[in-house]
């Protein structure tokens, strides 16, 4: 079974982000780090690999500045080779370019059962990307998976829903979105850290791709301002003097919650 999985290489949260005022995007022109979200994917791809006996699981990712750190860490949790899509014509680019992108560099992979993303980046939140891509391949497409597993040419996924979840099968190839907890991610070894040097990573444009037009040119949205987001107002304080519950229920209902 192979397995092509989307990671995203994105600036350390732990490190304050900054604007570029010329475009009003995050500055991505430090080292870039494994978004935590896309962890879970690599771990689903590698149990399911192992879990069919054979096949191999493989990365793409979008990223300024010829960046891999963050490819290398998924790469020394056990995934075989990556493509890096680096290239200064890609800034700007809307969701669905990424996905376009995305999707022409799985094909150059080829071969792949199946194409695992997150539900959502760490530092975009559109969750629309691997919708998108399945449609972009013709995939089926399957979102918020909480569970998977693969029986035969079938895959049998729960799909977190607000009430529960839904039994969701599909055939295989498809293209499925994960959310956080579907599995445990393992931390990479000192033997992986040392191996996924040596692994190979691709590196290729968006012409190599054949993928055009892309950035600011493709895209369908600009960001034409940014505003500081407000403070948080002190909140009111009751206190209990026999009669609170009250004070309580004129509060919902003001709200409208009750």
């Amino acid at each position: 079974m192979n397995v092509i999985v989307c990671v995203k290489q994105i600036p350390d949260p732990a490190s304050p982000g900054a604007l570029d005022p010329s475009t009003n995007t995050l500055k991505r022109d430090g080292k870039l780090i494994l978004d935590e979200s896309d962890s879970y994917g690599v771990e689903m791809a590698l149990q399911l690999v192992d879990a069919a006996g054979g096949g191999e699981v493989s990365l793409i990712s979008m990223a300024p500045n010829g960046e891999v750190s963050g490819l290398r860490t998924a790469l020394a949790m056990g995934a075989a080779k990556g493509i890096l899509i680096s290239d200064p014509a890609l800034l700007g680019s809307d969701a669905l370019t990424t996905a376009k992108v995305l999707a022409a560099a799985a094909q150059r992979i080829g071969g792949a059962d199946l194409i695992i993303a997150a539900t959502e980046s760490s530092d975009g939140y559109t969750g629309t990307v691997p919708e998108q891509m399945a449609e972009v391949l013709g995939m089926a497409s399957v979102t918020f998976a909480k569970k998977v597993t693969i029986n035969g040419a079938t895959l049998e996924a729960h799909r977190q829903t607000e009430d529960g979840y839904d039994e969701v099968t599909c055939q295989l190839p498809a293209v499925i979105s994960v959310t956080a907890g579907v599995v445990e991610p393992r931390y990479p070894s000192f033997k992986g850290i040392m191996a996924a040097k040596s692994k190979p990573v691709e590196q290729v444009t968006a012409a190599d791709l054949g993928v055009t037009p892309v950035g600011w040119a493709g895209s369908g949205q600009a960001v034409v301002s940014i505003t500081q987001a407000e403070a948080r107002a002190a909140g009111e304080v009751i206190e209990d003097d026999g009669e609170t519950f009250t004070k309580i229920v004129t509060f919902l209902e003001n709200l409208k919650v009750i």
